[in-house]
């Protein structure tokens, strides 16, 4: 496959799980509140510290973005944009937020598709910048034993989020279990995941999750051209094959160019660019 060359050392663990135990959520994000503080106040209201939200449409302004770009220097193997602030109210298509911790505090990561005044958009949504224009419903699945920390990361030069699992919280019997993820560089997403879901023993699963992709290659012949994109998975499944598991990954994906493509992933062919955030559940 394609690879790409990150300015530190190679890690020697190409992905990282934990397991945690996890309820399905569910709240509202409040007027004039800012996108991160309202996610992170539903997760606690929940009892909850890390996991994933969709948001179920939704209007913002202001909003700001970014979308991947090419590295203005050695320092990294790839970049951002400069800040998107488009005119007006932003509605929202589809989006999905990691959620997680930075610095002791709560940390949202988000990419999404999302309508402007100029026409249909997609990229990585400024959290802690965008507020909610009118009540915004989100659900997903929140964790209460583990959770995403943003941690420096050796091999990319980033700060990026890693599972920890965290002790010391009941979860009690009404939870499932369910496995927070990440996957580095030049690895293949798709057998990631089921290598994941196998080693982890979780069987047939629902995929949720965000990140980025060396080019992109889909199952109708389609591909990208752009070592460095910004992926949502809009439906993402892990089934039982003839006695093994098979991933099959539906996405959004937007180029350093801002064109935006939709489709399924070709299994084998498509290496993660800096990293790739996943919250696994039983199907």
């Amino acid at each position: 496959m394609r690879q790409i060359i990150h300015p530190g050392p190679v890690a020697a663990e190409r992905m990282m799980a934990v397991p945690g135990e996890a309820i399905p959520i569910r709240f509202t994000l409040q007027q004039g509140c800012r996108i991160d503080e309202a996610i992170s106040e539903g997760f606690r209201a929940s009892g909850c510290i890390g996991g994933f939200v969709a948001f179920v449409g939704g209007k913002c302004e202001p909003f700001k973005y970014v979308i991947p770009a090419a590295s203005p220097d050695g320092r990294h193997a790839a970049w951002y944009s400069d800040t998107f602030q488009p005119d007006g109210v932003v509605a929202i298509h589809r989006a999905c937020a990691i959620v997680g911790i930075r610095d002791g505090g709560p940390f949202i990561h988000c990419h999404g598709v999302w309508s402007t005044r100029e026409g249909l958009r997609m990229g990585h949504m400024l959290a802690p910048e965008t507020f909610a224009a009118e009540p915004i419903d989100v659900s997903g699945i929140g964790l209460r034993t583990a959770t995403f920390e943003a941690m420096p990361d050796g091999e990319t030069n980033f700060i990026l989020f890693e599972p920890v699992q965290v002790t010391g919280i009941g979860a009690g019997n009404s939870y499932v279990r369910a496995i927070l993820a990440k996957v580095r560089p030049n690895e293949d997403i798709s057998l990631a995941i089921e290598e994941i879901c196998s080693t982890c023993d979780i069987g047939p699963a629902t995929v949720y999750g965000i990140g980025s992709l060396n080019e992109v290659r889909f199952t109708d012949g389609t591909s990208i051209a752009s070592h460095a994109t910004e992926v949502l998975i809009r439906r993402g499944a892990v089934k039982d094959s003839d006695g093994h598991l098979e991933a099959r990954l539906e996405v959004d994906v937007v180029d350093m160019g801002g064109n935006i493509h939709s489709g399924e992933l070709v299994r084998g062919d498509n290496p993660v660019c800096v990293t790739f955030e996943l919250v696994i559940a039983p199907a």
